[in-house]
């Protein structure tokens, strides 16, 4: 059973959503974000990227770094440039970024059952990020990032999304990415939270697309605040905020590798040791077009590897991710990279726009080798998840991002 609720939003007001609205905290660097945010005191980046607002150089984990994240929510409270619903909601939230729709129902979903595994992982979660993220919400007091959840398509769900979307919007606007993408975003508030309510709490189970350490931050910011709290029950820090998206209007986009070296080879004995693996050609299309298939940019050209298919185990959901392929049998026993969440020597690039930043960064001197992959489908997220197994580090890039600010959930 999947439990969700409605909660008291604190979000902007109306006329001014798409000033308040920001990309996530992880999507954009300190320095991107002080420049997006320098002429604009209502972004949401003053409060997920506090650090903007205080000296440059200062640690992102400074103490003073998440005082100032409550600060600033305070300051677009107390301003008017944020205000609370005078009684709990939920909302449709749809994103449209060419031509993919998405449609999705923003509620609060409980902690336990993020610890117990009825909200399903395929990640492990880095321990600093992880750190950073449930300091920063203990210390706003509020969740300020809307965790992507998604479920098996269920068209009883579908067709309550259908009647509350014939309404009036309470925002819609366009929204340029980091990438030069326009989102365009659409809200609106739920008629009558009760029969979703029913609906998912027949659920067997619903799954974290993206956002798996503010699922995580927020498990262990309940945790913390039970414990101090003598009277426990069921509290507002018991729930995370979240937004829960049909699978089948989810999209993965690619997740690329680049290194850094070629641990000591010659591109030419990489090169040959690549073609050993399977069929090596070279080519004009950097994206590989199947599952088995990876592009390679080596000193200035394209190749496509691709593997024979008999060689594969697709009866294994982790071990026939084509991420999992190319760690086992390229980056580690060809170009030495062991994990791939520490290894100094490697760097990932997803996105949209993700095969000219490959290009662009080998061309520059960035690094010597980079590795262009199929994305991994929604379905192999779904298998691994129902496994209770966990995807190589950079597996999955969902876009469009959901925009921080549109939505506060607040522990008071």
């Amino acid at each position: 059973m999947v439990r969700i609720r409605p909660f008291p939003a604190i979000r902007p007001v109306a006329n001014i959503a798409a000033q308040v609205a920001s990309s996530p905290y992880d999507v954009v660097s300190t320095e991107q974000a002080r420049r997006l945010a320098a002429d604009n005191p209502r972004s949401f980046l003053h409060v997920v990227r506090s650090e903007i607002d205080l000296p440059a150089g200062i640690d992102p984990h400074d103490d003073a770094v998440y005082a100032k994240a409550g600060e600033n929510l305070q300051r677009l409270i107390t301003d008017g440039v944020l205000v609370r619903e005078d009684e709990p909601k939920m909302y449709l939230y749809r994103l449209v970024m060419n031509d993919r729709c998405q449609t999705g129902l923003v509620c609060c979903c409980h902690t336990d059952d993020y610890a117990r595994n009825v909200i399903k992982k395929h990640e492990k979660t880095r321990p600093d990020t992880e750190d950073d993220r449930t300091r920063h919400v203990l210390a706003v007091g509020a969740h300020t990032g809307v965790v992507s959840l998604t479920y098996r398509d269920q068209p009883d769900i579908e067709s309550l999304f259908q009647q509350d979307v014939n309404a009036r919007p309470l925002f819609h606007f366009n929204a340029t990415e980091a990438n030069g993408t326009e989102v365009t975003h659409t809200v609106w508030t739920v008629s009558d939270p009760s029969p979703y309510c029913d609906l998912f709490s027949s659920l067997d189970a619903a799954y974290v697309a993206d956002g798996h350490h503010r699922a995580a931050s927020a498990t262990r910011a309940a945790i913390q605040r039970s414990a101090a709290n003598p009277n426990h029950g069921d509290e507002e820090y018991n729930w995370f905020l979240a937004a829960l998206f049909p699978a089948s209007e989810l999209t993965i986009l690619p997740y690329h590798r680049l290194v850094a070296d070629l641990a000591g080879q010659t591109a030419e004995h990489v090169l040959e040791r690549l073609g050993a693996l399977g069929t090596l050609t070279s080519t004009d299309q950097p994206q590989p077009q199947r599952p088995g298939e990876f592009g390679i940019y080596l000193r200035g050209s394209w190749h496509r590897l691709a593997l024979d298919a008999a060689t594969i185990d697709h009866a294994d959901p982790v071990k026939s991710l084509d991420i999992a392929l190319l760690q086992e049998r390229v980056l580690e026993p060809i170009l030495g990279i062991g994990d791939a969440r520490f290894d100094p020597r490697i760097d990932f690039v997803g996105g949209s726009g993700g095969i000219d930043e490959l290009q662009r960064r080998v061309d520059a001197g960035q690094a010597v080798i980079a590795f262009s992959l199929y994305p991994t489908s929604i379905e192999q997220l779904l298998r691994v998840a129902d496994a209770a197994l966990v995807m190589p580090p950079k597996s999955t890039w969902f876009e469009p991002k959901l925009r921080s600010g549109l939505f506060v959930h607040t522990f008071d």
